[in-house]
């Protein structure tokens, strides 16, 4: 019998190696409207609501212009700046392949979710993906877990949770799913040890053979 019957994987971090196009988007329209750079740490204090909303409240008056540009800037530089970490593309394939329903819950918005699951081949591998804007409270709230427990009509103690950061591991814990905190990203790798998750992987390998040992 198969350990998990339902896989939801966070994007940022996760799946793809995202931080430097979101820091790099961020500064693009915080120089262009603010006139000022900001920090890598100034940025990550942002998050939590989805672009959309970020930028709603930091850019007033151009917002419109500034959302424009923020997209504009992430889809055609997302090649340049981001990437899947190797490996993961087999791995969805793989669960895929056991008919395992496959979800994504990420903080980001349907937007730029979008844009990096088509740049990285995974857009149409799973069966439901969940948005920040798709929720009326983001992450650690586990409603989008809990939507997609719903949606598949799964007990929540065979569904497994992937995800990099410590909102992962609270929002596991609420909807009572297992969690894998993945650390193979280097930048989360030093901002989250002491979380305490059910596994723990500093590489897509370790991760790839539970995921072959669970699911047969």
């Amino acid at each position: 019998m198969n350990l998990f019957d339902g896989i939801i994987f966070d994007v940022d971090g996760t799946l793809a190696e995202t931080h430097d196009l979101i820091f790099a988007s961020f500064n693009h329209v915080a120089e262009k409207y603010l006139n000022k750079r900001l920090s890598n740490e100034e940025i990550v204090a942002l998050f939590g609501p989805t672009e959309e909303v970020i930028l709603k409240e930091w850019m007033k008056e151009n917002y419109d212009d500034a959302h424009t540009d923020y997209f504009s800037f992430y889809e055609e530089n997302h090649n340049e700046l981001a990437n899947i970490f190797p490996g993961l593309q087999e791995i969805v394939a793989y669960i895929k392949s056991k008919n395992i329903p496959l979800g994504i819950f990420t903080g980001k918005g349907r937007n730029s979710a979008s844009i990096t699951l088509k740049a990285i081949g995974l857009y149409d591998k799973f069966d439901f993906i969940m948005c920040g804007d798709d929720v009326a409270e983001h992450k650690p709230s586990p409603e989008g877990i809990n939507n997609f427990i719903k949606e598949f009509n799964l007990e929540p103690s065979r569904v497994l949770m992937v995800g990099d950061s410590l909102h992962d591991v609270i929002a596991s814990a609420e909807s009572g799913v297992k969690c894998a905190l993945v650390l193979w990203d280097d930048y989360s790798r030093h901002r989250f040890k002491d979380c305490k998750p059910d596994f723990t992987f500093y590489s897509v390998k370790e991760f790839s053979q539970l995921i072959k040992q669970t699911i047969r």
